[in-house]
């Protein structure tokens, strides 16, 4: 585990810059403050603000409902949230309210915050056909794994499972990135809407944080896949596995090994595809990995 660790401060520490601590120290007790502090498509943010003790905040950003949870220092909120990778650029609303005992109404800290856009590249690749023009039989299946996920993504902790920084869940090089706009034997387009690592056959595969597994079986696309609720709407989802070594309902610690990488479901070949979601949108797993984490919970 400690080689593990060390790969990934390692390897991601060229990706580092640009990330600030999560503290703001300079900012007012009542400001809301985003981490990182430039947004684009696709990012998580971390939004902080701090106020007294007994209040109760509630926000909604990009009609998305906002989660709040109290800092391990006991002194702000934070939400760890984001902008979806398909979310257009421009001026969005981040709405905050607060309520105090104190307070006759409620302290709006509301704040506009500008999206800026997320340069993907184009790829194109090959598979095989069945996994672009499913037959009657797959689309049924197809039909029936969509409702599985969407009950899946329907329920979430009421508190964050997670705690420190988030770990890469492989010791394999990054392959291609988050974002990319993908076309699938000349016709299918889509978004790639994850991080995928160069991870032979058989490379062990680990929780990125602690949670709890709510799925933990084969599917049409994904393959063999494992989703871990980490509370609070977030999840990480791991595709591709040849091997499933947990079940739905285990509780699993950062680092553990919960099953091994592989080549199943619409695959050009052996890797690990790993994916970030924030309720329905999906973030850049490579921004998550580089968030400083250790001092918020």
């Amino acid at each position: 585990m400690t080689g593990f660790r060390i790969w990934r401060f390692g390897f991601f520490f060229a990706l580092v810059a640009g990330i600030g601590s999560a503290q703001t120290s300079s900012a007012p007790a009542t400001a809301v403050s985003l981490t990182p502090a430039i947004v684009e498509s696709g990012s998580p943010e971390l939004i902080r603000f701090g106020v007294s003790a007994g209040a109760t905040p509630d926000g909604e950003w990009l009609g998305r409902k906002l989660e709040f949870f109290r800092g391990r220092d006991g002194l702000a909120w934070y939400a760890l949230a984001g902008v979806d990778v398909e979310t257009p650029e421009g001026t969005s609303t981040l709405r905050i309210s607060v309520r105090t005992p104190a307070a006759t109404s409620a302290i709006d800290l509301s704040r506009s915050v500008e999206i800026l856009p997320a340069h993907y590249r184009t790829s194109t690749l090959t598979v095989a056909p069945q996994f672009v023009a499913p037959g009657p039989d797959e689309l049924i299946r197809i039909e029936a794994e969509i409702a599985l996920k969407d009950k899946v993504f329907a329920a979430s902790a009421t508190e964050p499972l997670w705690s420190g920084d988030f770990r890469a869940p492989v010791h394999a090089a990054p392959g291609e990135g988050f974002g990319t706009r993908r076309i699938f034997n000349g016709t299918l387009a889509s978004v790639h809407k994850g991080m995928d690592f160069r991870a032979p056959t058989g490379t062990p595969v680990r929780a990125g944080n602690s949670g709890v597994v709510v799925l933990a079986r084969p599917l049409y696309y994904e393959g063999n896949c494992i989703v871990i609720d980490h509370g609070l709407g977030l999840f990480t989802i791991s595709m591709h596995l040849s091997r499933i070594d947990v079940h739905e309902g285990q509780d699993v610690a950062t680092g553990e090994h919960i099953g091994l990488s592989g080549a199943t479901g619409r695959v050009t070949g052996p890797h690990l595809h790993w994916a970030v979601r924030w309720q329905d949108a999906y973030l850049d797993p490579a921004k998550l990995l580089r968030m400083d984490l250790e001092g918020v919970r």
